[in-house]
């Protein structure tokens, strides 16, 4: 069993306060990601159920995704939504050096610029696994980046938790201003394809508005 919160405590977005944890909480808006992407088992199905409910989203992509699948991508894109750096090959940055972690960065920013036809791209980063060391996050800081962490992890990626467990993690954390983490991977699908129409029709009903960061 994995060890985590599905609602970020307080005290861990004080004290990482130049992380983006959460945005304004005095408008009905929630800020839905995805990690991992682009991938042809699940990408697509989320761009159409975000489409029914003209909703917007953040993909944090991994740059060797967007390589294999690029038609995916530029539908991202089309779409209008945002696409943030997950790095070039889903590294753990405890586990990284400095060096190879902003290397593989770089890798995935050269990625995303050679398959982006827009003209601004988004500076935002997502560390995989949530995990960056204090050199890393400076660097990236340093170049501009926004690094964009969350308030509420819906946990999809945990194949010991049921899918109504799943969903659960979302409504019972969900706020204004919440950014909420989803992954459109393959270990995640079946979870995402049970929760995501639940959550958009949810939240739709509340008056809520979704929106891409930026």
């Amino acid at each position: 069993m994995k060890v985590y919160s599905p609602g970020t405590p307080d005290i861990m977005m004080r004290f990482f306060s130049k992380y983006i944890w959460r945005f304004s909480m005095d408008k009905k808006e929630i800020y839905l990601t995805f990690d991992d992407g682009p991938t042809p088992e699940i990408t697509s199905f989320v761009l159409n159920e975000l489409q029914k409910y003209k909703a917007k989203a953040t993909f944090f992509c991994i740059g060797k995704n967007i390589e294999n699948n690029p038609a995916i991508f530029n539908r991202i894109l089309v779409d209008e939504h945002a696409v943030g750096n997950h790095t070039q090959n889903h590294l753990n940055g405890w586990k990284s050096d400095t060096s190879r972690y902003m290397n593989d960065f770089l890798k995935c920013d050269k990625t995303i610029t050679r398959f982006n036809n827009k003209t601004i791209q988004q500076q935002i980063f997502r560390p995989p696994y949530g995990k960056i060391k204090k050199s890393q996050a400076t660097a990236l800081l340093n170049k501009g980046y926004k690094i964009i962490m969350w308030d509420v992890l819906s946990a999809d990626f945990d194949t010991s938790i049921s899918k109504e467990k799943c969903l659960q993690n979302v409504l019972k954390n969900t706020k204004n201003g919440s950014i909420i983490v989803f992954h459109d991977s393959v270990k995640a699908s079946e979870k995402l394809r049970f929760v995501l129409p639940k959550v958009l029709e949810e939240y739709a009903k509340k008056g809520f508005q979704f929106k891409a960061i930026h």
